[in-house]
């Protein structure tokens, strides 16, 4: 883990100070991904954030929100002490993004939607020969959902190959293994099989994942999958593959004290 992702780690602990609720383990699986999208893929103007020509970045798994928050304060989108509002009432950052904060491109509360909604984005493109990409990341218990996969059908029947997927393939959901819950693979092979050119990496890996997206579309003519291998609640001894921080209603002094040493400590 390197310096900036050490550096945004933190200041999610400082947001946890402030609003002691989340979804944590959601989030830091996130981190690396969302941060080189934004760092160097995304397409964006912050002072202009409905630019028509902008990339879209839609979060499926819309409760890992606060690793997009964080990306959206650093950019400049919102004032960075917003950010330490974030699951509070009256607050605009709430526990799963909503459309009108700006940045946020879709409102994805319940899950399984957001693909469908960037679908719908990359076939406007297409239809209005738009030079805008699609970005989607979901998660790997959301890929449990039949309308991931009904939406993965229309993707590839319109040969939308302006949408990149990315999958958090952490293999923790809320209530424990993927696999135990209900087996997603052969993964790959599902993602090929509806159509996709289908690639893999290691999600906290900053230059992998900047390698893999810069080459996108993957294959002309084809929508594109990374699954991005992470570990739900990456980069604390006391959250990593521990499903009972999916979410967290109260977090305690001791829980921040033992953040701030794991990060002192790398």
């Amino acid at each position: 883990m390197d310096e900036r992702s050490r550096a945004l780690r933190l200041k999610l602990v400082r947001i946890l100070e402030q609003c002691r609720r989340g979804h944590i383990g959601a989030a830091l699986s996130l981190i690396e991904i969302t941060r080189v999208l934004f760092d160097e893929i995304l397409r964006y103007d912050p002072a202009n954030p409905l630019w028509e020509d902008r990339d879209r970045f839609v979060l499926s798994k819309g409760h890992g929100c606060l690793a997009l928050y964080l990306m959206l304060a650093d950019k400049g989108f919102f004032p960075e002490e917003e950010l330490f509002t974030a699951c509070s009432f009256g607050s605009r950052l709430g526990g799963h993004p909503e459309y009108g904060l700006p940045g946020v491109e879709a409102a994805t509360g319940a899950l399984g939607h957001g693909l469908s909604i960037g679908i719908g984005m990359a076939l406007a493109a297409q239809i209005d020969r738009k030079p805008y990409r699609v970005f989607v990341a979901v998660g790997d218990g959301e890929s449990q959902e039949g309308s991931i996969w009904e939406a993965a059908m229309s993707a590839g029947k319109h040969r939308l190959d302006n949408l990149t997927v990315l999958v958090d393939r952490n293999h923790m959901q809320c209530y424990g293994p993927t696999e135990e819950i209900q087996d997603l693979e052969p993964l790959a092979d599902k993602w090929t099989s509806f159509g996709f050119e289908v690639r893999e990496c290691d999600g906290h890996d900053v230059d992998v994942l900047r390698t893999e997206l810069s080459s996108v579309p993957f294959r002309p003519g084809k929508p594109g999958v990374l699954i991005c291998h992470t570990l739900k609640g990456m980069g604390f001894s006391s959250t990593v593959n521990n499903p009972d921080w999916h979410h967290k209603s109260h977090i305690s002094d001791e829980d921040i004290s033992q953040m701030v040493r794991d990060l002192e400590s790398m």
